[in-house]
């Protein structure tokens, strides 16, 4: 999709800002809609997104950055305890003990390393949560659509099935030539094909949400109501492209990569060991004092920090590749979401109702000789194809609602879960 010039300066002028004023994550904290959340609905995703192995996988890592961060913040060197005894003509033995400083700062730059692995795992985990949710309501809106898709083949069938008969009989009476009774055979085998991928397709369906929740069975699974709100007009989505959890996990990778140069920095400055010692060497007493540090000729650790400059640069342009992205992708699904909503409105103002009786109109007016065998197969054919189209729009008009919820990081203000941890 090719963006207006204003949404491409937009864009730019989001570059510039690559850090937040504090470390904590932002929710989305946005009312674009009048919010009735379906209390099954809601109640069902949050139980299956807290048992999700994935979400449970990224509790754990962010359990383990917490732990590591808790680690970073521990002294970098311990106290050594030495000791020593020599026997010649005069008999030495000494105790003592060294320190080594952290000098340089290299406990400060390892818990901001630290610090920003731990926030880019709060938002990781914060990601896999509204990805979970979004793929658990896309796979249901495809099981319920699926299931009615179904039901329509089977009265597909059905009525294809009676017509053929009927029409063998009309056939065997000299009402029908032929080809008019291949015609009704033909469009019988092709509705059993049809029910055939119906089924297919609701299997297919039926995996993909049994995939993210095995504990309870297909029938106890909720409904999704149709009836969902307009979208609003987004005055600042700035805001909204900054706090989605894929651009948090870019930002706090780009916090840890600039963290990481200052460690490395810091590596590149040696540390004072500092000793004390007391002993006796024959009937004297010995006291002693020593200082030592490194001295980084051979190895500055220039390179180190060389690697750590371009890596960070990696990961600032994956996150303005995100940003880009993500700006983008929230201009789409709400274009997306408006033309699938509008048609879907469409039809249940004036295409639902004009349907209703349309199947048996058409079969009176075939059997009073009225239509012809081909104009009663087209224009019934067309009648089943466009209740079919109908669930087809609106399984689209449901998975350009959930884009939508996932661009602007909505997914919980709909489904009620906003104090979900």
């Amino acid at each position: 999709m090719r963006l207006p010039i204003q949404g491409m300066a937009l864009i730019l002028s989001f570059l510039p800002i690559i850090a937040w004023p504090n470390n904590e994550i932002r929710p989305t904290e946005n009312l674009l809609f009048e919010r009735h959340p379906d209390p099954a609905l809601s109640e069902f995703v949050r139980t299956v997104v807290e048992t999700n192995p994935r979400v449970q996988a990224a509790m754990a890592a962010l359990e383990a950055s917490r732990a590591y961060e808790s680690a970073a913040g521990k002294p970098l060197y311990n106290p050594e305890l030495e000791a020593g005894y020599e026997s010649a003509v005069d008999d030495t033995w000494e105790v003592g003990i060294g320190q080594t400083f952290d000098w340089s700062g290299k406990r400060k730059a390892r818990e901001r390393v630290a610090a920003s692995d731990r926030y880019t795992s709060e938002a990781a985990y914060e990601a896999v949560r509204r990805e979970v949710s979004v793929n658990l309501l896309s796979g249901l809106a495809a099981f319920q659509t699926g299931k009615q898709r179904e039901s329509l083949a089977a009265e597909r069938v059905e009525i294809m099935e009676d017509f053929s008969e009927l029409a063998q009989r009309r056939f065997a009476a000299g009402d029908l030539t032929q080809v008019e009774a291949d015609l009704a055979t033909l469009a019988s085998v092709d509705a059993q094909i049809q029910r055939a991928t119906a089924a297919a397709d609701l299997a297919e369906a039926t995996q993909v949400v049994r995939s993210l929740t095995l504990a309870s069975a297909s029938d106890q699974w909720p409904m999704i109501d149709t009836d969902l709100p307009r979208a609003a007009t987004i005055d600042d989505p700035q805001r909204f492209v900054l706090s989605l959890p894929e651009i948090q996990v870019a930002q706090r990778r780009l916090d840890a990569a600039n963290a990481a140069i200052e460690l490395r920095e810091s590596e590149r400055k040696p540390d004072p060991r500092l000793s004390l010692r007391g002993g006796r060497e024959d009937d004297s007493t010995l006291v002693g004092i020593n200082l030592s540090i490194p001295l980084y000729i051979r190895n500055n650790y220039k390179f180190e920090v060389s690697a750590a400059v371009a890596e960070r640069d990696q990961v600032q342009q994956i996150f303005d590749d995100k940003l880009r992205h993500a700006y983008a992708r929230l201009l789409s699904a709400s274009e997306r979401y408006q033309l699938s909503r509008d048609a879907w409105e469409g039809w249940q103002r004036i295409g639902q109702a004009s349907l209703q009786r349309q199947v048996e109109l058409l079969r009176r007016l075939w059997e009073a000789g009225e239509l012809s065998t081909t104009d009663y197969l087209v224009q019934l054919q067309q009648t089943l194809d466009t209740r079919w189209n109908a669930l087809n729009l609106e399984l689209t008009m449901w998975n350009a609602w959930f884009e939508w919820l996932a661009a602007t990081g909505s997914a919980d203000n709909w489904l009620g879960l906003e104090n979900t941890p």
